[in-house]
């Protein structure tokens, strides 16, 4: 696929680049600055953003504002955010904007490369990855009266694999169970918190959001 990359680090930068360019993917511009990651988008139209959330000049939240305005100027772009800071906050307003064919991950994934290509590949497909460690720490968290809570430990555990962008398919293979089990766990998170019907990924990514923001 065509990848447009916007990272500070030239050394990460550009071992991102080999490492894509070796698997068969084609990165048709490396920048370093949010204005030229939004410029070189333009110009190239690929099919997905990789991009770090803290970028010059104030090295704050700038990549993650030119993605969020990616999305939305360019509805059918793949987005993967890379951060070296675990913020459930940053991933949540990330879903909000557009919530499929969005990834949040940690640069610590990059040294796995096949999690780190497996991420990119299912983000270009449209799918929802969350770093697994955004979800451990929320796990962790004593947490306050929520919707959430009404679920039961194991409906937990279901949205818990939901948030790692987990399918079906994965989520009874990791729990031991059923698809059809699944499938009813699934349907009761969504009544439970309130999710009217609609397209079956978008209660999904719903359910998600409301695990992250709890």
């Amino acid at each position: 696929m065509r990848i447009v990359m916007a990272e500070d680090s030239s050394l990460l930068r550009e071992g991102l680049v080999q490492i894509l360019t070796k698997f068969g993917h084609q990165v048709v511009a490396a920048v370093d600055n949010a204005p030229s990651l939004i410029a070189a988008v333009r110009e190239h139209r690929p099919e997905l953003a990789l991009v770090d959330v803290r970028l010059p000049p104030g090295f704050k939240d700038e990549g993650l504002r030119a993605a969020i305005a990616l999305r939305a100027e360019h509805p059918g772009l793949g987005v993967l955010v890379l951060s070296q800071y675990l913020d459930a906050d940053y991933a949540a307003e990330l879903l909000e904007a557009n919530p499929s064919g969005v990834g949040y991950l940690l640069k610590d994934r990059v040294g796995d490369i096949p999690e780190f290509l497996g991420s990119v590949q299912r983000v270009a497909d449209g799918e929802t990855v969350i770093d697994t460690e955004i979800v451990r720490r929320l796990l962790g968290r004593r947490r306050g009266k929520s919707s959430v809570q009404s679920l039961t430990p194991r409906e937990k555990e279901v949205l818990a694999l939901m948030a790692e962008g987990r399918s079906n398919t994965s989520i009874a293979n990791s729990l031991s169970v059923s698809q059809a089990a699944v499938s009813k766990h699934i349907g009761n998170i969504f009544d439970k918190l309130g999710l009217p019907e609609s397209g079956a990924d978008h209660r999904r990514v719903l359910a998600v959001l409301a695990y992250l923001r709890q």
